[in-house]
């Protein structure tokens, strides 16, 4: 069991590493839109599926509440929260448009959407983008794999390069808190941890 943490605990540090380092400047440029948006009176929507529902909501209460430092509530929602919503469209229409009816009934143009898909393939995440983009809204994925569908349509698409789910899920929420922490710096200029310019 010791050599199966050990190995868990490089491959996840690999896959972290690539995933960070060939995204640094669309990290950067994507914190850049999600600050305009905010500061548009704009919103940040984020949408995934199990494991990815979580981060997406994990996102949210980090730009909502707080992420590291004092500062007022950003607007971020998860389209993944609202079981009345997410059943009814299941039950009513399909599954395929659980976020794809959200997004047209409270997306604006400037809005961003970050969806949020291990494969890439995920048919209502692949909707939600599509529908998203019809209505100007920035569309960004975090993906895995060889980025899937998500990675030919998203506007920016950020892939984590392996086929194991988790490790990918956790390249994902640390890509997650970087958005969180550039953010942060954009609107508020303030020295956030031990980060340095």
């Amino acid at each position: 069991m010791r050599k199966m943490i050990e190995h868990i605990l490089k491959d996840s540090l690999s896959v972290k590493d690539q995933f960070i380092r060939e995204n640094i400047e669309k990290l950067i440029f994507l914190s850049e839109r999600i600050a305009q948006a905010f500061t548009n009176n704009k919103k940040l929507m984020i949408c995934g599926n199990g494991g990815s529902a979580a981060d997406a909501q994990h996102i949210a209460a980090e730009f909502v509440n707080r992420y590291e430092m004092e500062r007022p509530s950003l607007p971020a929602i998860a389209l993944t929260t609202d079981t009345s919503v997410l059943t009814s469209i299941g039950n009513d229409y399909s599954f395929k448009e659980i976020f794809s009816k959200q997004i047209k009934a409270m997306g604006l143009d400037g809005d961003v959407l970050l969806a949020i898909s291990t494969s890439g393939n995920s048919e209502n995440v692949v909707k939600a983008v599509k529908d998203a983009r019809d209505l100007h809204i920035y569309t960004a994925a975090f993906l895995g794999q060889d980025g899937g569908a998500l990675g030919k349509i998203a506007d920016l698409s950020l892939i984590a390069r392996s086929k194991s789910t988790p490790r990918i899920q956790e390249a994902h929420i640390l890509g997650g808190h970087i958005l969180c922490h550039l953010v942060d710096y954009i609107l508020f200029r303030a020295p956030i941890g031990s980060t340095e310019e």
